[in-house]
Order: C-alpha cells, then sequence, then structure tokens
C-alpha cells in the first residue's frame, strides 16, 4: 500500500478549517496524481511513486541519543545563529532559542494553528491543483515552523533551520514552515537539509513566506540530501510594495532533487533575486524551476542559475518570467550556464518570457558546452596538472553566482562548499 493511501491519524482533526485544508489538499493531490513527463512542468523530472521506497510519516517521538545532532544545537558557520533543528522530519521545540531579538516569534506550526495565528497565512500563497507535491504536503500538513518579524524590527543574526535524516528512518518528511516579514522588517534565514549516508526517504518542504512593504529576507539553501533520497521544495513568495526577496540555492547530488520558487511581485517596487549552483557527478537528478510573476509596475527580477553535471547525471533548469498587462516600466532577467562533462550526462533548458505589457525590459539567456581546452592548456603549460586545472575551472565557473550573494560571512561559507 502507498503511503498515500494509509489512513493516517493526524492531530487537529478535530479543527475544522485545518481538516478542511487538508480534505482539499488530497482531492487536489488525487486530481494531479504523481507527475509524469506529460506534465508540462515535470517533463524533465518525471516522477514516478516506485522511486520511493514506501516511507512512513513518523508520528512516534524520536528519543535521541546523547551524540545526535540535535542535542547539541549543532551549528557548521562560524559566525553566531539561532537554531531550528529537526530530526526525522519533526521539530525538535526544545531547541528554540530563547534569547531571540525583541519583535522575532518562533513557534511550531502546531501551536500557531491552534492559537489561531497560522490560518491567515496556511494555504493561502498558491494554487493546489498547480503543484502536486505542495496538495500533497497540505494533505499531511502537521511538522513545521512559524516565523514573524515584527514591523520594523529585524533578526540580528541569521535563522539556522536544520534538517536531518537518519539511516534507519525510512520517512516522508513532510514539512510546511510559514515565515511573515511585517513592514520594513528584515531577516536572513539559511535552510540546510543532510542525511547520515545510507539514509532512503522522501522530504516535501513547502515554504508560505509573506513579505509586506519595505520589508527583505535573504534567504539561502543548501541541500545535502543521501544519495538515495528524494527532495522536493516549493517556495511560495508574496511581496508587497518596496519589499525584497533574494535566494540562493546550493543543490548537491541526491536521487532526486526539485527546488522551485513561484515568487509573485504583487505591488510596486517589489523586486526577487533568485540565484542557484547545482553540482552532479553520478546519477542524480538536480532541477532548479522558477515562476516569477509581475504583476505590477516597477518591479524587478533577476535569475542566475549555473550547473556542472557528469556521469550519468542530469541537470534541469526551467524559469517562466510573467509580465502581467499592468506592469509598466518593470525589469525580469534570466541566465543559466552550465557545464557538461560526460557525453552520458543530460542538460535541459526552458527559459520562457511572457510578456503582456508594453515599456519593459525583459531577457534570458542560456548555454552549455565542456571546459574551455585553451584555458585547460594555459594552465597544465603553467605546471597546473590536469586534475586541478579542471578543478579551477569549475570553482571559477560556479563561484559567479555565489559572489552574488550580498553577506559576506555567508558567500564565504559558501565558496567553501563548492
Amino acid at each position: 500500500m502507498s503511503f498515500t493511501e494509509q489512513n493516517i491519524s493526524l492531530w487537529g482533526e478535530d479543527i475544522p478549517w485545518l481538516s478542511g485544508l487538508r480534505q482539499k489538499g488530497r482531492q487536489a493531490f488525487t486530481h494531479c496524481g504523481w507527475p509524469t513527463a506529460k506534465n508540462e512542468a515535470w517533463k524533465y523530472t518525471a516522477f514516478s511513486p516506485e522511486k520511493l521506497h514506501n516511507p512512513q510519516i513518523i508520528h512516534e517521538n524520536r528519543h535521541c541519543s546523547a551524540d545526535c545532532h540535535c542535542r547539541h544545537n549543532h551549528s557548521p558557520f562560524p559566525f553566531k545563529v539561532y537554531t531550528v533543528e529537526f530530526c526525522n522530519g519533526q521539530l525538535h521545540d526544545e531547541n528554540f532559542a530563547d534569547d531571540l531579538p525583541q519583535g522575532i516569534t518562533i513557534k511550531s506550526l502546531a501551536e500557531a494553528i491552534y492559537d489561531g495565528e497560522a490560518q491567515k497565512y496556511l494555504g493561502k500563497s498558491f494554487a493546489m491543483e498547480n503543484f502536486p507535491f505542495a496538495a500533497l504536503n497540505t494533505a499531511y500538513i502537521e511538522q513545521g515552523v512559524m516565523i514573524l518579524v515584527e514591523k520594523n524590527h529585524q533578526l540580528d543574526a541569521p535563522l539556522y533551520v536544520h534538517y536531518h535524516v537518519h539511516d534507519e528512518a525510512d520517512c516522508f518528511c513532510n514539512i510546511r514552515n510559514l515565515i511573515i516579514l511585517e513592514s520594513n522588517a528584515s531577516a536572513t534565514i539559511i535552510e540546510h537539509y543532510e542525511a547520515d549516508k545510507n539514509a532512503a526517504y522522501f522530504t516535501n518542504a513547502v515554504n508560505e513566506i509573506f513579505l509586506n512593504n519595505s520589508a527583505n529576507l535573504q534567504h539561502y539553501t543548501w541541500q545535502n540530501e543521501a544519495l538515495e533520497a528524494h527532495h522536493v521544495a516549493l517556495n511560495s513568495v508574496q511581496l508587497r510594495t518596496d519589499s525584497s526577496y533574494n535566494s540562493f540555492i546550493l543543490q548537491n547530488e541526491c536521487a532526486t532533487s526539485r527546488h522551485e520558487s513561484f515568487i509573485n511581485l504583487q505591488q510596486r517596487g517589489a523586486a526577487a533575486e533568485v540565484n542557484g549552483v547545482y553540482r552532479l557527478q553520478n546519477n542524480g537528478v538536480s532541477d532548479i524551476t522558477t515562476n516569477i510573476r509581475h504583476l505590477a509596475e516597477s518591479t524587478y527580477s533577476n535569475q542566475l542559475v549555473k550547473g556542472v553535471v557528469n556521469g550519468q547525471a542530469k541537470g534541469v533548469f526551467q524559469g517562466q518570467i510573467h509580465i502581467a498587462p499592468d506592469a509598466i516600466n518593470t525589469e525580469g532577467h534570466q541566465l543559466h550556464r552550465a557545464l557538461l562533462l560526460s557525453n552520458s550526462a543530460e542538460i535541459d533548458c526552458k527559459p520562457e518570457l511572457e510578456i503582456f505589457a508594453d515599456d519593459v525590459q525583459c531577457s534570458h539567456g542560456a548555454t552549455c558546452g565542456d571546459l574551455d581546452p585553451e584555458q585547460m592548456f594555459y594552465m597544465q603549460t603553467r605546471g597546473i596538472d590536469e586534475n586541478t586545472a579542471r578543478q579551477l575551472l569549475i570553482t571559477a565557473h560556479l563561484q559567479e553566482v555565489i559572489e552574488k550573494i550580498p553577506q559576506q560571512n555567508i558567500k564565504d561559507w559558501f565558496l567553501q562548499l563548492i
């Protein structure tokens, strides 16, 4: 029996609006079904349930050993962060920082639902029939956090949200986060997905992000899942007047990794920067998909994605920019560049522009090729061996994207990872 057919008891079934929202999610997923190559948005990353090993939603609280990461407020950074820990798809409430600045609230999604605070936002940022895995996520809403930055406040250090899966777990990590920045608020969030080496599981994450007037969010993701893992994530972002959203994702190899951004620039002056890097060595699939909708005048977006693919791996970039009829004086740009280092590897790229307004500036571009043989030859004539020369050129190729990160300490950390 598939885990989507199991009769799973979830908390909160006595809350009518939550029970109704879950039912809408189940109906939407049943209508959509598992995405196949016939679905235009999934034609390069068709997903079959047979790829999964019947993962289970874990209800029992995990009694972690003393050396488990979640017991040590683990942080890989050489600078201060506030930490939120997930273990096997479950939130560890006890790790919420108790020294958060005034005006910053972090609470479990369950608490936000029971308090009634989540109802205003949950399921309000996207149409479930357009996102089958987000519909599935909605059907099993249970784990997650709500992050609220109040008006005119800022988070003085990054919030590090750490997701870890242990190798004995064959689990369905269904995570739903709400991120709300009120007017003139700012924050930095770093998400880190990782697992024990031999873990096999399915991560299905959805972030619903709401940025009010002049709010600013810096959002970084390091997807470093186990090789047998499947990872699907959606960032659904709503931006109001003069707000800005700056995101960066570093995708390492796993069985399937799809990171999707659905961004609505709703009001004048809203801006989004969506950049990413992927690097594949074996037979994994990396998919970065964006859909940025300019719905008002004088809005701005820019995307830069670079990848390196070797072995029998596949890299996918799908980028859509939509300019609504009234969205005059807007700018929307996207560029994808990839290195294809094997005859067995594959790159699929689909840039799209939908322009329904005059007086706009839009561009898109895509390139794919091998390492420059003249550059390789030049370095070898200077005494650099072939393997070192290849690594230097690959690093230089990817570094351009990381250099766009505005925060120097986070930029330096990511440069060490490529």
